[in-house]
């Protein structure tokens, strides 16, 4: 049986990605004075990438990159004012309303009646506190694990921390980099809800999707609703598997015993 669910948080339990996709576009209107908007998105996405392994993920190192951005592009010329609204308009994410997605408050609770339910996500800890105490599920988790990455290691930390077996963890997010491919990895449960739109750092080469049909521990989904018919199947499997093992076991006894 499935012992322990993690669940992702941003673009799994509640939108993010669009708030932040609102936010760019916000921001290539500033600079629109300097360069085209084509040239601000690549600058973007690459002063963000190297910024990763300094800032971390979250609402936080995303407004410092913005700024490294416009100061790079604008050759130092960038105004204090516009500096000011770039960093009002982190502060505007940092404090925009939870909307969950559809399904993700009934599901979450369903399945907190049966099993040991943690949150396992990157991003800011105070900006992710906030936002699971503001969607109204946080009694809901056990734990909220805030990570800076998603590899085998951190997942390996997480059963070791809970004292669960790999084949007794399920894993559940919209990341296949960082939610499905560390899991498989361990032996684990991967439950992969795919968001209409994706991190450009979170994207994997095709073939590595392809792979993923082969994984008997790896179940794709339209909606966070039918979350709670995977468990439950996964429940069933679980009971098969172990009442033929006993059955192979009883038979294997018999054998024994006959003279």
């Amino acid at each position: 049986m499935v012992e322990l669910i993690a669940f992702d948080a941003d673009d799994t339990l509640w939108h993010d990605m669009p708030l932040f996709q609102c936010l760019v576009e916000k921001f290539k209107a500033l600079l629109r004075e300097y360069q085209s908007e084509e040239l601000i998105e690549k600058a973007l996405l690459e002063t963000e990438a190297k910024n990763l392994k300094h800032f971390g993920y979250g609402v936080k190192g995303f407004t410092l990159s913005l700024i490294e951005t416009a100061l790079d592009l604008s050759e130092g010329r960038i105004s204090p004012s516009v500096i000011r609204e770039i960093l009002e308009l982190g502060k505007e994410m940092m404090g925009a309303p939870v909307e969950l997605l559809p399904g993700a408050k009934e599901t979450v609770e369903a399945l907190a009646n049966k099993h040991k339910l943690i949150l396992v996500t990157k991003g800011d800890l105070f900006h992710q506190e906030s936002k699971l105490a503001r969607s109204g599920m946080g009694d809901n988790f056990s734990e909220l694990e805030i990570v800076a990455s998603k590899d085998s290691r951190t997942y390996e930390a997480i059963l070791k921390k809970f004292k669960v077996r790999a084949d007794r963890f399920m894993m559940v997010g919209n990341s296949i980099r960082s939610d499905i491919l560390p899991v498989l990895a361990l032996g684990a449960y991967a439950v992969h809800i795919p968001y209409h739109a994706e991190w450009a750092h979170e994207t994997v080469q095709e073939k590595q999707k392809q792979k993923l049909k082969l994984e008997n521990r790896y179940i794709q989904i339209e909606n966070i609703g039918m979350l709670l018919q995977v468990a439950i199947k996964i429940e069933s499997n679980h009971f098969c598997a172990q009442a033929s093992e006993q059955s192979e076991q009883s038979a294997a006894d018999g054998q024994a015993a006959t003279p």
